[in-house]
């Protein structure tokens, strides 16, 4: 094992973290919004517009995202329609395209993450905010959307975690982030092992600090999870010291 190699490689590695957040914020913000048009709709009551957003969200889960990399960004270049219209110098970019695939990834999970969110509302809730006159967007803004999000928080937060590692691909068309530079220095070291440690590493502290403040904003917005831990760890603590 070459400490000394993984040592030196570590800030150039590093210098990914920039791209490798570039790309999965970008997909989680335009993501999000994307997974509320696509859950509202998944929800409708009209099979007009609940089945296609149904139909997008099972093709997207349930193929792997590197294909969707690949279609997105070596296949739609084979197309004259494509490579004339207005997109394609939007297309033709691997940025571009990795955003796009990721996004549209992303935006199937977090569909059925908020999905899952606002069936979890109690219906009495719904239902006394409708006997105070409340109904469609401010339904939504006020009570559905807020206990919803709660409730979501936490496969949210995987959903992040999850993107951050799944932004690697985007290694595959050309982007150097994290995994995109430990490729190319393995390239000319021929040490695979010491440089995918290094790259492993920085993911593993990305997605602790990441972690940690997902569960942060959990217990600011349900402080009685806090209450509820605090009780089972003295629980645990009781049961230690019984033994």
């Amino acid at each position: 094992m070459d400490f000394a190699l993984m040592w030196e490689s570590l800030p150039k590695v590093l210098a990914g973290a920039g791209m490798t957040f570039q790309l999965t914020f970008a997909a989680l913000a335009l993501g999000f919004v994307l997974a509320c048009l696509i859950a509202s709709a998944s929800l409708s009551k009209s099979k007009l517009i609940s089945v296609p957003a149904d139909t997008y969200v099972y093709l997207f889960r349930s193929t792997p995202l590197l294909v969707q990399i690949f279609l997105i960004y070596y296949g739609l270049g084979q197309f004259q329609d494509v490579r004339s219209s207005i997109f394609w110098p939007f297309l033709r970019e691997p940025f571009a395209c990795a955003v796009l695939a990721l996004t549209l990834n992303t935006g199937a999970y977090t569909a059925e993450i908020i999905k899952g969110g606002i069936r979890s509302v109690p219906w009495g809730q719904v239902e006394a905010a409708r006997a105070c006159g409340m109904s469609g967007l401010l339904l939504y803004r006020r009570i559905l959307f807020p206990i919803a999000f709660r409730q979501a928080l936490p496969g949210y937060g995987n959903e992040i975690i999850l993107m951050i590692k799944a932004s690697s691909l985007a290694s595959t068309i050309t982007l150097l982030e994290i995994t995109g530079i430990a490729r190319v220095i393995i390239a000319d070291t021929f040490r695979p092992v010491e440089l995918f440690i290094v790259a492993g590493s920085i993911y593993l502290a990305i997605n602790a600090v990441l972690s940690r403040g997902v569960r942060m904003l959990e217990l600011h917005l349900s402080p009685q999870l806090k209450d509820t831990l605090d009780t089972e760890q003295q629980r645990q603590r009781t049961a230690v010291i019984a033994r």
